[in-house]
């Protein structure tokens, strides 16, 4: 899969995923192997889902860890999606293998 990737200067994150793009706050991120990856996991995960639940389901579980762990970025790690983009970020081979619905382990 190779997605569009957009430079949007002001992204408050080094990247995104917004199907079916991926975002990028700098185009040096480009060449960022890791990052691709991440954001394509994702995509793959948007799909899984059919994309509208799928932001559904970020934001209820990123609100519900709010409020469990009080801090943004301790309630954004433990979103179950970033915890499989995040595992596998590096393996470069993760989304060739067919790893489909990695995430609900994460539950």
């Amino acid at each position: 899969m190779r997605p569009p990737i957009l430079i949007v200067k002001k992204l408050p994150a080094a990247g995104m995923a917004v199907f079916p793009f991926i975002l990028l706050k700098s185009e040096r991120f480009k060449s960022d192997p890791e990052i691709i990856n991440h954001e394509k996991i994702h995509l793959r995960q948007q799909l899984e889902l059919l994309i509208l639940p799928f932001y559904i389901l970020y934001l209820i579980n990123y609100l519900f860890n709010l409020i469990i762990y009080k801090k943004h970025h301790l309630a954004y790690r433990k979103i179950i999606f970033e915890k499989e983009a995040y595992q596998h970020e590096s393996d470069l081979n993760y989304l060739r293998n067919n790893n489909w619905y990695g995430w609900v382990k994460s539950i």
